[in-house]
C-alpha cells in the first residue's frame, strides 16, 4: 500500500512540475484524465459577453444591432473575442465542445440547459461567481442569471467548453464573413 500511494505521489509532483508535458502525454495515454484548458483568451470572452448586456432578444438573431437569440448571442461573442466560428444552434455547439465538470467552470466557458423539453436546447456564457449571460426569450434583453437560480439548476444540462478538437476541429476566421445563414435555435 505504501508503494501505492508514493507512485500517486510521484505522479502527482511529475504532473505539477512538468504539467504540459507530461500531463498532455499521460492524457494521450489515458492515464490521466483533466478537464481539457480553457483557451487561452478565454476570459476575455467573458468580459465581451458582459458587453452585449442589453441587445434584445431575437429568435434567430445573428446580429447585435438587430437581436440576437442564445446560440447567436455565443456565436458572435466567440467570433468576435477569438475568431473561432461556432455552429448557428445550441445543440450544435454542445456536439464540438468538450463536457467539464460545474465544479471546473471557467469565465467563457458554455453552460447548457434544456428549456424546450430537448437536450441542450439553451446555452450561454460563463462569466464566474456562479454567473452566466445569455438571451432569454421574446420580448427579453441579454442579461445576467444566476446558476443557482432554482429554474436554472432545474434545466442544467451541463458545462462545456470551446477547445480545438483533433476530432472535428472548429473553424477559425481571420476576419468575419459577408453573411450568415440564419439557422435559428430549436
Amino acid at each position: 500500500m505504501r508503494g501505492a500511494v508514493v507512485f500517486c505521489w510521484w505522479i502527482w509532483v511529475a504532473v505539477h512540475a512538468h504539467a504540459d508535458a507530461l500531463g498532455d502525454f499521460l492524457q494521450q495515454k489515458g492515464l490521466l484524465m483533466l478537464a481539457p484548458s480553457p483557451l487561452p483568451k478565454a476570459s476575455e470572452v467573458a468580459v465581451h459577453a458582459m458587453g452585449f448586456m442589453g441587445v434584445p432578444y431575437r429568435w434567430g438573431g445573428n446580429e447585435a444591432e438587430t437581436g440576437l437569440d442564445c446560440s447567436g448571442f455565443v456565436r458572435a461573442v466567440y467570433l468576435q473575442v477569438l475568431g473561432v466560428s461556432l455552429p448557428r444552434t445550441s445543440d450544435r455547439q454542445a456536439a464540438v465542445t468538450q463536457s467539464i465538470e460545474a465544479k471546473d467552470l471557467a469565465p467563457g466557458d458554455l453552460v447548457f440547459f434544456n428549456t424546450l423539453r430537448q437536450p441542450f436546447s439553451h446555452v450561454g456564457i460563463y462569466v464566474g461567481q456562479g454567473r452566466f449571460v445569455h438571451a432569454p426569450r421574446t420580448g427579453e434583453r441579454i442579461r445576467l442569471e444566476r446558476l443557482t437560480a432554482s429554474y436554472w439548476t432545474e434545466r442544467f444540462d451541463g458545462a462545456r467548453r470551446v477547445s480545438a478538437m483533433p476530432e472535428e476541429p472548429l473553424q477559425v476566421l481571420r476576419h468575419r464573413p459577408a453573411s450568415s445563414s440564419a439557422e435559428p435555435d430549436r
